[in-house]
C-alpha cells in the first residue's frame, strides 16, 4: 500500500514538472497540497534515482524534466518570470533596442529593468554593445525564440509573478 502512495506521488510530482519546467519549489507544494517534509524526500528520491534534473540557484531552485536540454532550461528559467518574458520577448522582436526603450515597453521600474538585464546578460542570452547608447540585443536569437514558443507561461507562473510584483512594489 505505502509503496503504491509512494509511486503515485511521484508521478503526480513527474506530471506537475513535465508540465511546468523550471517549476519552482513552493509552486510544487501549493499544486500538490503535500506537507513540506513529504515534498522535499520525494524530490530527493526523484533527484537521486536520475528522474529529473534541479536547478539550485541561490534564491531558488527549479526542477526539469529529463528531455529539457541545459541551452533551453538556462533560458527557460529567467523566462519563466513575466517582467524578463517581456524584456526577452521585446528584444527579440526589436532585434536591438536601448535601455529607455526597455524600460518604456514593460514598464517597469528602471532599477527593476536593471537588475533583469544584468541577470541576463551574465547569464549570457543577452549582449551589451557601448557606444552612445547602450543597444541589447540577445546572443542566440533562434534558440530564444523557440523556447519562447516552445514553453508558454503556465498559470502558476502568473500567481507567482503577481505576488513578486507585489513585493517588488513595496
Amino acid at each position: 500500500m505505502l509503496e503504491t502512495i509512494t509511486a503515485d506521488t511521484r508521478a503526480v510530482l513527474l506530471k506537475h514538472i513535465e508540465e511546468n519546467p523550471g517549476i519552482r519549489y513552493r509552486e510544487l507544494l501549493r499544486l500538490t497540497n503535500l506537507v513540506n517534509g513529504v515534498l522535499t524526500y520525494h524530490l530527493s528520491a526523484l533527484e537521486r534515482a536520475d528522474a529529473i534534473k534541479v536547478d539550485r540557484g541561490s534564491r531558488m531552485t527549479r526542477y526539469y524534466p529529463l528531455s529539457i536540454p541545459d541551452n533551453e532550461s538556462s533560458i527557460l528559467k529567467f523566462v519563466r518570470h513575466e517582467p524578463v518574458r517581456q524584456i526577452v520577448h521585446f528584444i527579440l522582436e526589436s532585434d536591438m533596442c536601448t535601455f529607455n526603450e526597455i524600460v518604456n515597453h514593460v514598464q517597469k521600474a528602471p532599477s527593476t529593468v536593471s537588475s533583469h538585464l544584468k541577470r541576463l546578460r551574465e547569464a549570457n542570452i543577452i549582449s551589451v554593445r557601448y557606444g552612445e547608447y547602450q543597444l541589447y540585443k540577445l546572443i542566440d536569437k533562434e534558440l530564444v525564440a523557440e523556447v519562447l514558443s516552445k514553453y508558454k507561461a503556465s498559470f502558476v507562473d502568473k500567481v507567482v509573478d503577481n505576488y513578486i510584483d507585489m513585493v517588488e512594489e513595496l
